[in-house]
Parts: structure tokens; sequence; C-alpha cells
């Protein structure tokens, strides 16, 4: 039996044309002679009346005093919605379906309700009714304890449900249908020459993912490239093949050849402030442990992270840094602060041990006089810390730089 997942993302649900193209897509594959399962997510966005930020704002509105466990069953009923309208849709059409919620196809979870992980998926029910030549439809986003309580995966859970699925299935494909035609070398909002890519390592588009490229989930990534399972993201309103992600010795199967390149894309995230604690006068290792222990137990979330023998630096959100300087104030330190920053990331499989690539990054940044705040890398990333205004320059001048648009 030859297994496929497609995943349905909110935007891919939210309107009666939408729901056209996600029927035309599933016809085509099941007239190539492909067993289907299909993860869908909760219908449209904030405002429309069963995306999953609706039904928060809706718990807010009543009370707003729901537990975290009793918030995950409000939740599960966004995806449960959409799955059995595409149900009801593809049985009109003479297909039949089988609904499973996150926990009948087998998610079992930790009791982390909101942000729970995945400890196993044991999908029987799903192997059952794909026998029967049903497609079934699985709700994302969710799974269930052992003790039998729902819980949600958070933000791209759906992503996650998706290829997790397909890693238990041992799927020839996963295809992540959104609503932009596969991975770009860099928003399309912000960088008008912007590319699709036509293949793309696991590791590159995981780096992508954590560095602020919203196409896809990270955790999503991680679970295809631990079981190697191929991952093609695609859009729901073209028939194009979208970007193939694989590990790089999958590259030479693509039809355009080989894939011969120093830097991938560029990425971002925004809204963040820079924190610098320097040493009063020794005792460095103990302060870094009294740093990022406080930041631990206030439940803060640290990037960029530089530690020398005279201090710390580091960043935060926007909207904990207050909270994150008063904790370091407590303790007796003397934190200095900048907020309103922005990391700008480089990313690329071919950037390890290649001479010149943060020659080039400081160049470009000088020529179009963006200061750099501060700098790390990795074996596929180069990211440098700057000034929020300056985040759109610094953008275009690196993708440039790199002539990512050719």
């Amino acid at each position: 039996m030859r297994i496929m997942v497609q995943k349905f993302g909110g935007t891919s649900l939210s309107t009666v044309q939408a729901r056209e193209h996600v029927l035309r897509h599933v016809k085509r594959e099941l007239e190539a002679g492909l067993s289907l399962v299909i993860v869908v997510s909760a219908m449209g966005r904030r405002g429309e009346p069963y995306a999953t930020d609706t039904l928060l704002d809706w718990a807010a509105q009543n009370g707003n005093a729901l537990s975290a466990r009793e918030k995950d069953l409000l939740l599960c009923c966004g995806e449960i919605i959409s799955a059995t309208t595409l149900s009801s849709l593809l049985e009109h059409e003479g297909i039949p379906t089988t609904v499973l919620t996150g926990a009948q196809a087998g998610f079992v979870t930790d009791d982390n309700f909101g942000n729970a992980r995945i400890l196993d998926v044991r999908p029987v029910r799903v192997l059952e009714q794909l026998q029967l030549g049903r497609v079934v439809v699985v709700t994302g986003f969710q799974g269930q304890t052992e003790n039998g309580d729902f819980t949600t995966l958070g933000r791209g859970g759906s992503d996650t449900s998706a290829t997790a699925l397909g890693a238990a299935l041992r799927a020839e494909m996963v295809d992540i249908y959104t609503d932009v035609n596969g991975i770009l070398t860099a928003d399309p909002r912000i960088v008008e020459d912007a590319r699709p890519l036509t293949v793309v390592s696991y590791a590159e588009i995981c780096n992508m993912a954590h560095h602020g490229a919203k196409v896809i989930h990270p955790r999503a990534v991680e679970i295809a490239m631990q079981s190697q399972i191929p991952v093609r993201v695609r859009s729901t309103f073209a028939d194009t093949e979208g970007t193939l992600v694989t590990h790089p010795e999958g590259f030479q199967d693509v039809q355009t050849g080989i894939v011969d390149r120093y830097v991938t894309g560029i990425a971002y995230v925004s809204n963040v402030t820079q924190i610098t604690v320097d040493v009063p006068g020794g005792g460095a290792d103990r302060l870094q442990l009294k740093v990022f222990k406080t930041m631990a137990e206030n439940s803060i979330s640290v990037d960029f992270i530089n530690v020398t023998p005279s201090g710390v630096v580091y960043t935060v959100f926007d909207s904990d840094s207050e909270k994150a300087i008063q904790v370091l104030q407590e303790i007796g330190l003397k934190p200095q602060s900048l907020s309103g920053c922005a990391k700008v990331s480089v990313i690329g499989g071919g950037i390890n041990g290649v001479p010149g690539i943060m020659a080039r990054i400081v160049e470009s940044l000088t020529v179009a006089d963006i200061q750099i705040l501060q700098s790390a890398d990795s074996n596929t990333t180069i990211w440098v810390l700057v000034k929020k205004e300056d985040m759109v320059q610094a953008l275009r001048a690196l993708h440039a730089s790199f002539e990512l648009h050719l």
C-alpha cells in the first residue's frame, strides 16, 4: 500500500473556493493510486467563526477562567469541524471517508496542555480504514494522554501531526499545503524579488523555521528528518510541485539537477530586546549561572546567547523584556537593555567552512550603513542582531549580496 499524507491549513479550508481546490488535490492523488491520510487544521484565521484564535477569544469573553486542560478541550473543536466538513464534501463526491480525532488516530502525548509533546503514534485504526479503501481524515494539532485527556500540540501542531503520522505510517510523502507556493528565499512581503526554492535540506528549512520563516513548523521538520520522510510544501491554489524538503543526497533526484549554493535563504525575527549583564568583578561563571537560571525559573525564553569572561549578552522577546530586567535587578544584577531589535539570519547548507561568508555579510550591511549589534553562527546559519528600523534594509541587502533572486 502506497500511503501519502496531505495536510491542509486553515486558509486552505476557510472558503468554498478553497475547499474546491482541496478536493482537486485529493482526487488527483487517488487517481494516481495512492492511499490518502488527510490532516486538517481549524478553518480560517482570527475573526472567522471556527478558527483557533476565535475560540480563544470566545473563552476570554466568557469568564476567561478556563484551565489549560479545559482550554484544550475547546480548541479541539476547531479541527473536528474542519475534518467533518471535508468528509462531507468528499462523500458527496463519492469518496468514502472516515474521520478520526488525534486520539483515535493514535497520538499519545504528555500532559503539558497547550503545548503537548508526542510520546507515541499508534495508527492502528488509520491502517484499518486505509485497508478498507477509505480516505482517512485526521484532526491535526491534537492528541490524548494515557489517561484519556485531550491535548493540543501548540502552534504549528498540525504540521507536526502530519509528519509524525507520515513517519508512523512510513508514508511515501507528506504534502503540506499552504497559501504560498512553497518555500521562498525570503519573506516576499519584504523582499519583492524573493523566489521559490525547488529543494531544500531538512537542516536548512529547520533553521529557516527556527529563525522566523513561518511556512512549516520546525518540530514537524525534525520528525521528518529523523524518519527520513520527504516533505513537500505546496500551494493549495496551484498545481505546482512546490518545495521538496529532503536530505542533500536527494537533491540529485530533482528534475532541475544538482543544487550547488552556499546560501539558501534569509529569515528574520523582529521585536526582540538585547540584554547585557557585565561581571561586576570576577566570578563570570557564577554570574552566567545566576542569569540563565533566573530566566528559566521565570519562564523567559532566551536566544542569541554570547557568553564571555566579561559577562553575557542575549535576547528575549520585547514582551518579556520588562520582566527579565526586573528579576535580574531583584537578584542584585545591573542589566542593560536595548529594545526594538531584530535578528536577521543567513541560512545555507553550504556555508560551513567556506571563507568569506561573514565578510560578505559585514560588507553588505556596512555599505547599507547598518550597525551590527551582535553576531553568532552555526554550521548552517550566521545571524546578526540589528535595530528593528534597519531590518527591512538588512534583509534586502543580504538577499541581493548573495544573489538569491537569480
